[in-house]
């Protein structure tokens, strides 16, 4: 007889802690192998396809698309083989699932219980009496359950947050989730029941007489309600980024300094290499290649703040991340080790990573682990700004648009290729000097790139 194995939402790293469904791929009834993918998730940073480590026919789904799930709730169940008959273990494995088949919950797909008389009976229910045909009162209004005493089953902090907003007391509540897990439907069925109880007491309530054409003249309008706006959940991408720029603006005592710098003769220097046969390099990987030669004269710049242990981490790599815009929002590709790249090496990853990022297809691990970032906004047809550093990172470089001004140069007012470079850091970790350096020594090198030569 067959067995009804559940696939739980696994954990999918980076101390992500919930997914958002985002397309099923398979349906109820549906045959399905070992690590075929099930569902396309969207995680705070990134769209993944979850693969199933059972193989069998799909008996049921959890969740519609667009349904928010924390890690651990369940995403399907599988009816696979008969008992005796151990599940092969899944070779794909994700971050907190193992390749042997876990200790889910297994139960027989039956209907009921055969008794010794040949009749069926649900599990669970006692048997009737030999002779009783009288039917038995129906049972009273379940009251509402009492509040549990010790640490309330709830694993998604947006579940706690909803409930908090809303004022549920979610020790009142009863989960529907494994083991009575507390899921954000609870949450939503909480609140739909007191709606309905608030809507009966509106509909008993002693109607009051509609005001006169006078008195609706006289009133003074009302001021807007948050409830006219229109609500756009912070989730996914977007929530990502407002937690982790709150948490930079919490944390990190950043100050921004500016200059303004010739780019005429890195545009030049940019052209020649162009003309040349081979691969053609971007001005972001120039700038990049600038970036890393900066950070090994000012290494105050590519580190990091150990608040409890009330340290400095100086990073002997430099990981890079460039913000990229995409559809879903803003997302910080890395490149690793960039400062072993030359020009050619960083033109193509980040044309790689770039492509990534508009289909939806960068891992976490794509998106974590910078030291330093630059920050091109420059595409977006401005001259500067002041951005928000990339928690935990301690600095970022930002690039406005090129274009030509008028510039003194060499003691004549000429026309120019001018851009707008600005630092922001972490005053944590260094003053005022050694960031206006690193400013210094970054404008230089794009007035003269032959300065970079002292450095190859």
């Amino acid at each position: 007889m067959a067995q009804v194995l559940e696939f739980k939402l696994p954990d999918l790293g980076e101390g992500l802690t919930e997914a958002e469904i985002v397309r099923w791929l398979v349906q109820v009834g549906d045959v399905v192998a070992v690590d075929q993918p099930v569902v396309e998730v969207e995680t705070a940073k990134a769209m993944v396809e979850v693969p199933c480590p059972y193989g069998g026919v799909v008996t049921a789904r959890f969740g519609e698309e667009g349904t928010e799930l924390p890690v651990g709730a369940p995403l399907l169940t599988v009816a696979v083989g008969a008992p005796e008959d151990s599940p092969e273990g899944s070779g794909n494995v994700l971050v907190g699932y193992g390749t042997q088949a876990p200790a889910a919950r297994r139960r027989r797909v039956r209907a009921g219980t055969a008794a010794a008389d040949g009749q069926v009976r649900r599990p669970g229910t006692a048997d009737a009496a030999p002779h009783a045909r009288v039917a038995a009162p129906a049972p009273p209004p379940a009251a509402a359950p009492a509040p549990v005493e010790g640490p309330v089953p709830v694993i998604s902090p947006l579940v706690r947050k909803l409930a908090r907003d809303n004022d549920v007391d979610l020790r009142r509540l009863t989960g529907s989730g494994p083991d009575g897990l507390i899921l954000r439907a609870d949450v939503e069925n909480a609140l739909r029941t007191q709606a309905a109880r608030a809507a009966t007491v509106a509909d008993h309530a002693v109607p009051t007489p509609a005001p006169t054409a006078g008195e609706r003249a006289a009133a003074a309008p009302a001021a807007p309600r948050a409830e006219d706006g229109v609500r756009i959940p912070l989730k996914g991408v977007r929530g990502a980024v407002a937690d982790k720029l709150s948490r930079s603006r919490r944390e990190i005592p950043d100050a921004t300094c500016w200059v303004d710098a010739d780019a005429t003769e890195l545009m030049r220097a940019r052209a020649a290499m162009n003309a040349t046969p081979g691969a053609k390099i971007s001005v972001l990987a120039l700038l990049a290649r600038i970036c890393t030669a900066a950070l090994a004269r000012f290494p105050e710049l590519n580190s990091t703040v150990d608040t409890e242990a009330r340290e400095i981490v100086r990073l002997d790599r430099v990981h890079l991340g460039f913000a990229a815009q995409t559809d879903r929002g803003l997302v910080v590709p890395v490149v690793r080790d960039a400062h072993t790249r030359d020009a050619e090496s960083l033109t193509a990853e980040f044309a790689r990573l770039t492509e990534a990022a508009r289909a939806g297809t960068l891992t976490p691990g794509q998106l974590t682990g910078g030291t330093f970032t630059l920050n091109n906004y420059g595409v977006f047809g401005v001259d500067g700004s002041t951005p928000i550093v990339n928690h935990p990172e301690a600095a970022m470089l930002g690039v406005g648009r090129i274009v030509p001004k008028p510039w003194v140069h060499e003691g004549e007012l000429a026309v120019r290729q001018v851009v707008q470079l600005s630092l922001t850091f972490d005053h944590r970790v260094c003053d005022g000097g050694t960031a206006g350096g690193f400013l210094r020594y970054v404008a230089d090198c794009v007035e003269q790139p032959a300065v970079l030569l002292r450095t190859l």
